[in-house]
């Protein structure tokens, strides 16, 4: 079986570099939810390859332009694309292989750096070129010039319309919801496009051995507060990250009162992710109610 995998993986190597590279060992590695993901050591070096059955055929390739869009815009580690394609029924993305690292003292620092710096490349609208992922879930980056509209839009109502649909949610909550959304103007103040990772996660960010990196991103131009409210969630990232984030790139004064509206984006993603039973419905509801 090994021999075989083996096999698959060096066809996909063979099929964006146009070389015969030597499948020498692999390592299994995450890859999410829906994804499959091996760390494949070769004669040449080694390769990050992420696979899924197909049934997403163009996510690895927004997540490539998402990666290329990061590369060009800061000083952080993001893992070169060397390319995408499909073998036989499964869809694959082929990455550099960014090696784990202890994190030394520098590191939470840098990634506050870095993340200010991603933050000051800016867009004349909201949104980005093309569609993307966040998790399996499409992302509507449809182009908006007013950030609270793309919020409520493109963000908080297009997750609503798909708890409903996937009857994740009851009566109740769905009235809450919308009266919320219908206030949003009076609760988010406006804010300029900034280029966004978009899934920014203890679990999206490493130390590693050619320094602070991010990965696995949900790309586009939006309020830099999302970003930030963002890594508050599941654990939250170091002190240090948010001193050298705010003495490059200031947060406004009415951040902090407002982390848990700019989370309720991700926290609906978890809902349609893992269904309403998982935890997160209720943090969602206790925050809007504060609102309506």
């Amino acid at each position: 079986m090994l021999e075989n995998f083996s096999d698959m993986l060096s066809r996909m190597l063979f099929q964006v570099l146009g070389d015969e590279l030597k499948v020498e060992s692999v390592q299994i590695q995450s890859g999410g939810d829906i994804n499959m993901a091996v760390c494949a050591e070769t004669n040449h070096g080694d390769f990050f390859i992420k696979w899924n059955e197909g049934q997403y055929d163009d996510m690895f390739e927004a997540e490539a332009q998402g990666l290329k869009l990061l590369r060009q815009a800061t000083q952080l580690k993001i893992p070169e694309v060397f390319g995408y394609g499909k073998l036989d029924d499964k869809a694959f993305l082929v990455l550099e292989f960014l090696e784990p690292s202890a994190s030394d003292d520098t590191y939470w620092a840098r990634l506050g750096e870095g993340i200010a710096q991603l933050h000051q490349i800016k867009e004349d609208k909201h949104g980005l070129n093309h569609n993307n992922y966040i998790g399996r879930l499409n992302q509507n980056n449809s182009f908006n010039g007013d950030w609270i509209e793309f919020f409520r839009e493109n963000r908080l109502n297009t997750q609503l319309g798909l708890a409903i649909y996937n009857e994740e949610v009851e009566k109740d909550f769905v009235r809450d919801f919308k009266r919320f959304l219908s206030k949003l103007p009076q609760i988010v103040p406006p804010s300029e496009p900034s280029l966004l990772h978009g899934d920014l996660w203890s679990g999206n960010v490493m130390s590693s051995t050619r320094g602070s990196a991010v990965y696995d991103p949900a790309v586009y131009f939006g309020a830099r507060e999302m970003d930030i409210a963002m890594t508050q969630l599941f654990g939250g990232f170091d002190q240090r990250f948010y001193e050298a984030y705010d003495s490059n790139y200031p947060l406004p004064d009415d951040f902090d009162a407002l982390v848990e509206v700019y989370n309720l984006y991700p926290l609906m993603v978890h809902v349609n992710l893992f269904g309403a039973n998982s935890g997160y419905l209720g943090s969602v509801w206790r925050t809007i109610k504060r609102y309506i």
